[in-house]
């Protein structure tokens, strides 16, 4: 049974990398970089400098953890390398998690009807059904884009620079729904900033 579970995880795994490569619309820049197999290899020279627990309605829903360089400034987040992880404390399918995703991009500010379709199939594609323990990690890359992980294994990629910044706004941005999250995320960041 676990053996199967798991093959039907891979096999998701890599339904959600061939959708999102074969997406024509999405063409990835000339200058994009190939990602990294793994996220062992994408979190090269970064730390944790941060962490936070998503409560809704009184329910856990994730804890998340901020991976980036010393130096990271949040005012500026998206000027940096950085990636963001999400433990998942509950199980969620993933077209769900596109849907909520593409809310909140949108509680941050106006998106074209377009825009927000494209973005939403992209998130569609590319997000699995997660259980409780899975991880998923999304590395920003200023002027690319975003990669995406699933437990520690490359997911796929939106080659798409205003995706990228706007995704991660929903824990980054001052407008985000979740503002005491996001402090407590970024306290840790700015107690680094301030020590001499």
């Amino acid at each position: 049974m676990q053996a199967a579970h798991t093959a039907s995880r891979k096999s998701q795994a890599a339904a959600a990398l061939l959708a999102i490569t074969a997406m024509a619309w999405w063409p990835a820049p000339a200058w994009a970089s190939t990602p990294e197999p793994t996220l062992s290899a994408a979190l090269q020279g970064k730390q944790r400098l941060g962490s936070a627990r998503l409560r809704v309605w009184g329910f856990e829903v994730y804890d998340a953890s901020l991976w980036a360089r010393t130096g990271f400034d949040a005012q500026r987040y998206a000027e940096h390398r950085f990636a963001l992880e999400l433990h998942y404390l509950r199980s969620f399918k993933g077209p769900d998690i596109a849907e909520r995703s593409i809310d909140e991009m949108r509680g941050i500010g106006s998106i074209g009807s377009d825009q927000a379709a494209r973005w939403l199939d992209a998130m569609r594609s590319l997000f699995p059904d997660v259980q409780r323990g899975d991880r998923i990690t999304g590395v920003h890359l200023p002027g690319r884009g975003a990669h995406f992980y699933l437990n520690g294994q490359l997911l796929g990629e939106v080659a798409d620079e205003a995706f990228s910044a706007r995704f991660f706004g929903i824990w980054m941005s001052p407008n985000t729904s979740q503002p005491a999250m996001r402090e407590t995320l970024l306290r840790q960041v700015s107690a680094a900033a301030r020590t001499p």
